[in-house]
């Protein structure tokens, strides 16, 4: 699978989120992941002391902003995004370092051990979220089970195209949804057949 083929990377990951109410669960949970993530990882050591600069403390906000392993994965992410698609991926890194940003500054207010709280409560909960929508309405494993670095990399970028392509009509380029549909129908015809076929053996 090529790195940045965005079509084979959204049907990947749409036959494991096929059902409407397991999309929508994603919908609200994906990027609420992202957001704590970044605030678990606001604590980690700065790669580079910012103060050492020069630069205006105002363009850190007080030293809120840090150059550290979570800075890092906002910039992979953002750049990942718009190699996949420039005018999409645009609005994705703008949501990947708003959530760099904002979860800076709420950890800050927070002060670690209470933002370490939240972070791991938000996680918790979101990740139960979606575990639930895959088994109560998917009825398939979470896509990260086969293949977790994919998963992880594009689950915010599948929910956001879902909201482009649903309440806008967005498509990267003519021919897309109809495309990954056709992928996603044959992946998850195949995945029902070795159901049934290991269902068969077991009867």
């Amino acid at each position: 699978m090529g790195l940045l083929d965005l079509e084979k990377h959204f049907a990947f990951y749409g036959a494991y989120h096929s059902n409407p109410i397991n999309i929508i669960i994603h919908i609200i949970f994906v990027w609420p992941i992202v957001f704590t993530a970044l605030l678990l990882l606001h604590s980690a050591t700065p790669i580079f002391d910012l103060s050492q600069s020069g630069l205006p403390q105002s363009l850190t906000l007080d030293g809120v902003l840090r150059l550290n392993i979570g800075f890092i994965l906002t910039v992979v992410y953002a750049l990942f995004y718009v190699c996949l698609d420039k005018r999409s991926g645009f609005v994705a890194a703008l949501m990947c370092f708003s959530c760099w940003v904002g979860s800076s500054i709420l950890s800050a207010r927070l002060g670690p051990s209470l933002a370490f709280k939240v972070g791991i409560a938000s996680q918790l909960l979101c990740w139960t979220g979606q575990f639930l929508g895959h088994g109560l309405f998917e009825k398939r494993a979470p896509a990260l089970l086969d293949n977790l670095l994919q998963a992880f990399l594009m689950a915010p970028f599948f929910v956001l195209l879902e909201v482009l392509q649903s309440v806008f009509g967005y498509e990267p380029y003519p021919g897309f949804q109809a495309r990954v549909n056709a992928k996603v129908e044959s992946d998850i015809n195949e995945w029902r057949a070795k159901k049934q076929i290991k269902k068969n053996k077991l009867t």
